[in-house]
Order: C-alpha cells, then sequence, then structure tokens
C-alpha cells in the first residue's frame, strides 16, 4: 500500500475503484476533461445527484470505473466536506482517503494536512496520462462548494437543503472599476478579467489595516500577509499580483496611476491573471488607502502545467549549455511539491525543514532512489518564466540547473505564505 503526500502520484490498475472517505465528512466527484472543466451539471457527483457514467457515489464511498466514464473525460477530483453544512473542516477529523481495487485491496492512503477554516478539500484526483490512469493527492482548500463549482464551471441551482450551493453570481461593479481595467487590459492585448468575491473580501480586509495604520505595507501589525488574507478566504491560486497604493480619490484616478509606472502597468494588463478583487477605504483625515488583487485560480491541471513549464524551461538553460535535458521524475516531483506546501503551511523558507529534514531525506521519503540530490528554493516570483529566470541569476542555482550529473528533475509549487508563491525543484541523478 503506499502512503501519500500532498503532490504525490501512483499509477491505478485497470478496471473499478473504491474511495472511501470515513468519518463526518460528504464526499462528491467533478468529472472534467483536459481543461479542468466540466461539461455540465452532469459532471457533479454529490448526494443529491449520485450518479454518472463511470462514478457512483454511495455513503462515504465513490466508485469509480476510468473505462466507463463519458467520452472525452480524463480526470475525476474527490472532493469532501463537513456532512454537517455549518461546520468547518478545522473542527473534525482529518480526512483519510483509502483507495481499493475491484479486488477489495487497498491500493493507496491519503491523509492531507489538518485543514483549518476551509469548509471543502479539494482531497484527490484520478487523472489519465496516456492510456494509463494514476491517482494524486491534492489536499487543497477551498471556502465553499459554490467556489469550487465556480472554479470547475459548474453550474447548480439550490432547490433543497442539502444541495451544494450555488456559485457566486458575478460581483457588482458600482464604482465602475472593472470597465476601466478592462478596457486598458483589451488595449494591451490582454483578456478581461471578472471580479471574484473572495478576492475582493481580502483586499476590503487588507485596504481597511492599511487605512487604519495610516501606511502602506503587505503585512498587517500581526504578521498576516495579503497573501494570506486570499488563502484563508478559501481562494487557492496558480499566480498573483497586487497593487498597494494611497493617494488616488476615484477608481479612475486609481487606474490611471497604475497605469502610469511600467512595473504596476505590466501587473495590471498581465494576461497572466483572469480574476481580480478591489477595495478602498479611508482614514480619519480622508486619506485612502487601495488593494487591488488579481490571480489565476488554482487548478490540478494549472498546476501540471506550471510544473511542466519550469521543466522546459529548465531544459532549455541546459540545452544551451550543451548538457542533455532532464527527465521528469514523480517522486522528486512528490518531494518537492511538498516542500513547497511545508513553507506555506509552516511559515519558513528554507532548504531545511523546521523538524531537521533536508532534501535528500524528503526524496527518499517519497521513494527516491537517486543517488544524487539537489535543491532549488525561490519565493515571490509570479511565474515559471520569472523563477527560473531567477535562479539561473544566481551562481549557486545556476550551478544545480548546469549540473551535468543531474539527470531528473521534480517540481513543486505553492501559493500563500508571506511572500505569495514557494517553488522548489528537486534534482536527481
Amino acid at each position: 500500500m503506499n502512503e501519500l503526500v500532498p503532490g504525490g502520484n501512483m499509477p491505478l490498475p485497470g478496471g473499478p475503484l473504491a474511495l472511501r472517505v470515513p468519518g463526518p465528512f460528504d464526499v462528491s466527484a467533478l468529472i472534467t476533461d483536459d481543461d479542468g472543466k466540466v461539461r455540465g451539471d452532469a459532471d457533479f457527483v454529490f448526494y443529491n445527484q449520485p450518479a454518472a457514467p463511470g462514478a457512483g457515489l454511495r455513503g462515504e464511498t465513490l466508485t469509480v470505473d476510468p473505462r466507463t466514464l463519458r467520452p472525452g473525460a480524463s480526470r475525476v477530483t474527490v472532493v469532501v466536506s463537513p456532512a454537517d453544512p455549518g461546520r468547518h473542516l478545522g473542527g473534525l477529523p482529518s480526512p483519510t482517503l483509502h483507495v481499493s481495487g475491484q479486488d477489495g485491496r487497498v491500493l493507496a492512503r491519503f491523509t492531507p494536512t489538518r485543514p483549518q477554516r476551509e469548509t471543502v478539500l479539494l482531497l484527490a484526483e484520478l487523472y489519465r496520462r496516456g492510456t494509463t490512469w494514476k491517482l494524486r493527492a491534492l489536499g487543497q482548500g477551498y471556502d465553499g462548494l459554490a467556489a469550487i463549482a465556480r472554479d470547475f464551471g459548474v453550474e447548480i441551482t439550490q432547490d433543497a437543503p442539502r444541495t451544494a450551493p450555488s456559485p457566486a453570481a458575478p460581483q457588482p461593479d458600482p464604482d465602475g472599476y472593472l470597465g476601466l481595467v478592462n478596457s486598458a487590459r483589451a488595449a494591451a492585448g490582454s483578456p478581461p478579467v471578472s471580479l471574484d468575491a473572495r478576492l475582493t473580501a481580502a483586499a476590503h480586509g487588507h485596504a481597511a489595516t492599511m487605512a487604519a495604520r495610516g501606511r502602506l505595507g503587505a503585512e498587517s501589525p500581526d504578521g498576516v500577509s495579503v497573501y494570506q488574507r486570499v488563502t484563508a478566504g478559501g481562494y487557492a491560486y496558480l499566480t498573483v499580483g497586487e497593487h498597494l497604493v494611497s493617494g488616488p480619490r476615484t477608481p479612475a484616478e486609481f487606474v490611471e496611476y497604475c497605469l502610469s509606472d511600467e512595473q504596476s502597468r505590466r501587473t495590471l494588463c498581465s494576461s497572466a491573471f483572469s480574476q481580480a478583487g478591489m477595495a478602498y477605504v479611508a482614514d480619519r483625515s480622508g486619506n485612502v488607502y487601495w488593494t487591488a488583487l488579481w490571480a489565476r485560480p488554482f487548478t490540478p491541471a494549472g498546476l501540471a502545467r506550471t510544473a511542466e513549464d519550469v521543466l522546459r524551461l529548465t531544459n532549455a538553460e541546459r540545452t544551451a549549455a550543451g548538457l542533455r535535458p532532464l527527465a521528469d521524475d514523480p517522486l522528486l516531483t512528490t518531494a518537492a511539491q511538498a516542500h513547497s506546501a511545508d513553507m506555506v503551511t509552516r511559515a519558513f523558507y528554507s532548504h531545511t525543514c523546521p523538524d531537521g529534514g533536508e532534501p535528500w531525506h524528503r526524496a527518499a521519503a517519497a521513494g527516491s532512489t537517486r543517488r544524487t540530490i539537489g535543491e532549488n528554493i525561490a519565493c515571490g516570483q509570479r511565474s515559471a518564466a520569472e523563477v527560473v529566470r531567477g535562479w539561473m541569476n544566481s551562481p549557486g542555482h545556476r550551478a544545480n540547473i548546469l549540473k551535468p550529473g543531474f539527470t531528473h528533475l521534480g517540481t513543486g509549487f505553492a501559493g500563500g505564505g508571506t511572500a505569495g508563491t514557494y517553488w522548489t525543484q528537486l534534482f536527481g541523478g
């Protein structure tokens, strides 16, 4: 039996699988294509809709037969939430996923890091890679089924007390802020963004803190960063940006201010962002403090693409130096992903974990038998291109990327913490 860690994956045998989460939880599932979106409401399996082609829910057990999923389906995401809708997951035991094959033998088990205020957890996913189906452990928290439904493209009508809540309606824009932003983005050739309630709530909380203190800052007096406000509100992201500004009196003045500086304009017009939240709060003297947040929401497919981009850019550097490219290593990826998530969860930034674990310990714990291990970490970079460029500009990190003896690579990424983004490269040879 495999004991998985966040980001860990393993191949699955053919035939039906039983995924059981015992305890005071509701289990549900989302069936998606490669783009991470459902085709319709029928792709959401939950207590009021317990069956779909290839998937069925009975009590605490979800049964999935990848062979009989609807045409085009390439991913099944397992979701858990408290059976009592008035509770959050932090007040319950950590959910444990048990995966069994058709012969009843337990194939894998996964217990994520204990959730806190989250009310919904993406626990794991089954996904197709070529002709093989695999299992990946996730452990990604959300605040409400509506948030997950929105990110996965589900439209649900709430017609019974225990029906999953409808996705939040488009956020109002009474000041015309969104129109101003999207006009500027269109002029730059970037697609429009939509307002997200969780980003808006985080922006308002941070703007109010800055107004109370009377100065700009990425952290509140108690050390809570603007990024931690975002993730605490149930928003998980693959990239994030922010504007923290004082002075402008109206949304039009704020957008004009953001467009007046090259770096600030680049953030506002970045095509990497698809959602936004904005708020402004005046202090007692009438000075206005603004927070604008920009993000692209987390999806498992998006995380995989981010890791692929890091590998591709790393290999481009190696090829330019006349070296052989690195191969993707799932076990090293498991360890790298776990380290990025750990740095966010336990609020540290180091190759050495608070309990003394080192890169080679993490690789071995994930099952790797590579004889040579190296690690690059970084925080704050907002894209794969930015982080690889930063590593190449650092002699020590560059040496790892261009070390001839390394043959394999695992990549980890997590959003949150004080820096906003945490990256890990784990090399093996």
